[in-house]
C-alpha cells in the first residue's frame, strides 16, 4: 500500500508555477492575476479563500478578493464580474460556491469570460473538456488526474467507479477518465447497490460528503482509492468519505484526508491561472 501524498505534489506544482511566473514577468512583463468573488459569511468558504490568497502570494500572483454580503443582488454580482472580465490585469475569475439561494449560480458562472474561467465551470469549457479539446478543467478532478500521472497509475482499460455526480467533481471527473480510455461507472444518491459497483472497480473515486461511506468490504484487493470528500466530525476531526483505517490495508494506493486530493485543488487553480496569463501574453 502506498499513500498518494497530495501535499507534497501540490508543493511541487506550486514551485513549478512560481518559476514560470518569474519567466513570464521577465519576458512578457505579465503578472498573473486572480480575482475571487465570495458572497456571505460561510466559515468553510472563507477559510478556503484564505488558503487561495496565501497560495497566490507564495507563487507571485496578483490577487484580489471581492467580499460581498448575503444581501447583495444578482445584478450587482454580475456587474463586478463584467468589470473583472474587462480588466487586463485579471487572468482568472473564481466565484466561490455555494452562492445564496436567491442567486442563480448558472447565470453567474456563464457571465465569466470563458478565457478567464480558471475554475472550469463555464458551459463553454465544460463542453470542450467533454469533447477532449483544450480547455480550463475543474480543479479538483484535474488534481486527481495529476496524481495519477505523478504516481504512474495507468487508467487505460481500467474499471473505475466515480461516486458522486456533481457538476464540480463527479461529472468532469468521469469525462476526464473516459478521455483517458477508462471504463467509467458513475454512482450517485439514486444508485441501488453502491457496493456491487465498487467491489468490481480497479479504481474508486469518491466525493459526496458522507463520512466513512466507503467501507473495507466495498473495495477489492489491490484497488486504488481516491477520497475527495472532507467532513468535520462532532469532535472537530477531519475525515473523508472513505473509512481510511479499514480500507487502507486492501489498497495499492490511497489518498489520506486531509493531505490528499484537497491540496491539489488549489495547486490546479494556480496552474490554470498561469495558463490563462500565458494565453493572454500570446494574444497581446
Amino acid at each position: 500500500m502506498q499513500l498518494i501524498d497530495g501535499k507534497t505534489l501540490s508543493k511541487k506544482v506550486q514551485n513549478f508555477v512560481h518559476a514560470e511566473v518569474e519567466i513570464l514577468k521577465t519576458e512578457k512583463n505579465i503578472v498573473p492575476g486572480l480575482a475571487v468573488v465570495i458572497v456571505g459569511d460561510d466559515p468553510a468558504s472563507h477559510a478556503y479563500v484564505s488558503m487561495k490568497e496565501k497560495a497566490c502570494k507564495a507563487v507571485g500572483f496578483y490577487s484580489i478578493t471581492h467580499k460581498m454580503p448575503n444581501t447583495i443582488s444578482q445584478d450587482e454580482i454580475i456587474e463586478i464580474i463584467i468589470m473583472m472580465n474587462n480588466n487586463p490585469h485579471i487572468h482568472g475569475i473564481l466565484v466561490q460556491l455555494p452562492l445564496p439561494k436567491h442567486i442563480d449560480t448558472n447565470k453567474i458562472l456563464e457571465v465569466i469570460d470563458p478565457k478567464k474561467d480558471v475554475d472550469g465551470f463555464h458551459a463553454y469549457n465544460v463542453g470542450r473538456m467533454v469533447t477532449n479539446l483544450d480547455s480550463f478543467v475543474s480543479c479538483t478532478p484535474l488534481g486527481v488526474m495529476k496524481m495519477f500521472e505523478e504516481y504512474d497509475i495507468s487508467l487505460e482499460g481500467k474499471d473505475i467507479v466515480v461516486v458522486g455526480a456533481s457538476n464540480i467533481v463527479g461529472k468532469p471527473m468521469a469525462s476526464l477518465l473516459i478521455n483517458a480510455n477508462a471504463t467509467v461507472t458513475v454512482a450517485h444518491i439514486y444508485t441501488k447497490d453502491l457496493a456491487r459497483h465498487t467491489r468490481e472497480a480497479d479504481i474508486v473515486i469518491v466525493g459526496v460528503g458522507v463520512p466513512h461511506l466507503i467501507q473495507a468490504d466495498m473495495i477489492k484487493e489491490g484497488a486504488v482509492v481516491i477520497d475527495i470528500g472532507i467532513n468535520r466530525l462532532d469532535d472537530g476531526s477531519l475525515v473523508g468519505d472513505v473509512d481510511f483505517d479499514a480500507v487502507r490495508p486492501k489498497c495499492s494506493y490511497i489518498t489520506p484526508v486531509p493531505g490528499g486530493a484537497g491540496p491539489m485543488t488549489i495547486a490546479m487553480l494556480l496552474e490554470n491561472t498561469l495558463k490563462s496569463a500565458k494565453q493572454f501574453g500570446e494574444r497581446s
